[in-house]
């Protein structure tokens, strides 16, 4: 599997740049961006019509209608604002919609921000066409920084636009459609400003958080049982990660020559795999759950991606049971920590599991 043939964990959503006049990219970047945007809206359909004229075993229209029903769930009983959005169909190919590029030094976790006026400054480039985003990865490359390449499922424009649903994410199963419908729901409901990390560990934790409470709902027991599986596999799998990063972390802030960080970064990663392989056997039977996301082997900018998704995870575990584990005082308080100074902000993020 390629580096652009990963599709990590939560959707990436690409924050277009179609009102960043004057922001720190090339105008070539945000023609790519406005065109493919308007590309996507070109091909909506109306999901009502849709699934009206639509025979009685297509698939689509019975995906859609699931679809339908988890936003109206999501607009009940999660407090989440469905608007507009998702009240149509984009019937697009393939895995990915977009492919986003993260960078960083050789030596050093900290992503390169681009910033934009609109979405602020966000540690990634996403591009439609997966081309163009191996070829700025391959740029970063050549200035001596790590790069990654991932693939989304779906993107959100953050309530500027009605976003569809798109053929990528009907693709999933009714728990993974439910996670990705909520979790870019919950980017219209809260975002912060250039805060990547608070917005995808929100975002990421509502859509969990939602996922069980919609499959409670349905009595999907067996569904459940196989998500909540998964769940505890992507946590084992999570706190390797987080191993990794604290390790290197350490190698980095001590200096040393270059031969010496480069030695220590090579055995970071050769001991991740190790460990990894080790988890697949022991806790897995053998079941090599995450294996892609070796192929290739990662670098600093895949741990710098993930840490974004679910490094403040714990932190809105806590607030969770802060709010009685109901949504809309979840919601409420979520948006007072928004509000606070950056610096408080984050080292309110990096608060441990309860």
């Amino acid at each position: 599997m390629s580096a652009a043939g990963r599709v990590r964990f939560a959707p990436i959503p690409l924050l277009l740049a179609l009102f960043a006049l004057g922001g720190c990219a090339s105008p070539a970047y945000y023609a790519q961006a406005v065109s493919g945007h308007l590309e996507l809206m070109r091909s909506r359909q109306d999901i009502g019509r849709y699934i009206e004229a639509a025979a009685p075993d297509d698939a689509t229209a019975e995906r859609l209608s699931t679809a339908q029903a988890m936003l109206r769930f999501a607009e009940r009983e999660l407090a989440l604002p469905a608007n507009g959005s998702y009240r149509e169909f984009a019937p697009t190919p393939g895995d990915a919609v977009t492919w986003n590029v993260v960078a960083t030094p050789p030596y050093s976790l900290a992503p390169r921000r681009w910033c934009f006026p609109v979405a602020g400054c966000v540690p990634y480039r996403g591009y439609f066409e997966r081309e163009d985003a191996e070829r700025f990865a391959a740029k970063m490359r050549r200035k001596g920084r790590d790069a990654s390449v991932s693939g989304a499922g779906a993107y959100s424009t953050l309530g500027w636009f009605d976003d569809p649903i798109l053929g990528t994410m009907l693709e999933r199963s009714d728990a993974d459609l439910a996670d990705v419908l909520f979790h870019e729901l919950a980017h219209q409901a809260l975002y912060v400003k250039g805060d990547t990390d608070f917005n995808e560990s929100y975002a990421s934790f509502v859509g969990r958080q939602g996922v069980r409470a919609w499959m409670h709902a349905t009595g999907d027991t067996e569904g459940l049982a196989r998500w909540e599986a998964r769940e505890d596999a992507t946590r084992d799998f999570l706190a390797l990660l987080g191993a990794a990063r604290r390790q290197l972390r350490a190698l980095y802030a001590a200096g040393g020559t270059e031969a010496e960080l480069a030695t220590g970064k090579r055995e970071a990663f050769r001991d991740l795999r190790a460990d990894y392989d080790r988890l697949v056997q022991e806790a897995w039977a053998g079941r090599d759950r995450f294996g892609g996301w070796f192929d290739p082997p990662p670098n600093n900018a895949d741990l710098a991606l993930v840490a974004s998704y679910t490094g403040g995870l714990c932190a809105f575990e806590t607030l969770w049971r802060e709010a009685g584990e109901d949504f809309s005082r979840f919601h409420a308080l979520a948006r007072e920590r928004g509000e606070l100074p950056a610096d408080t902000r984050t080292a309110w993020l990096a608060t441990p599991c309860p």
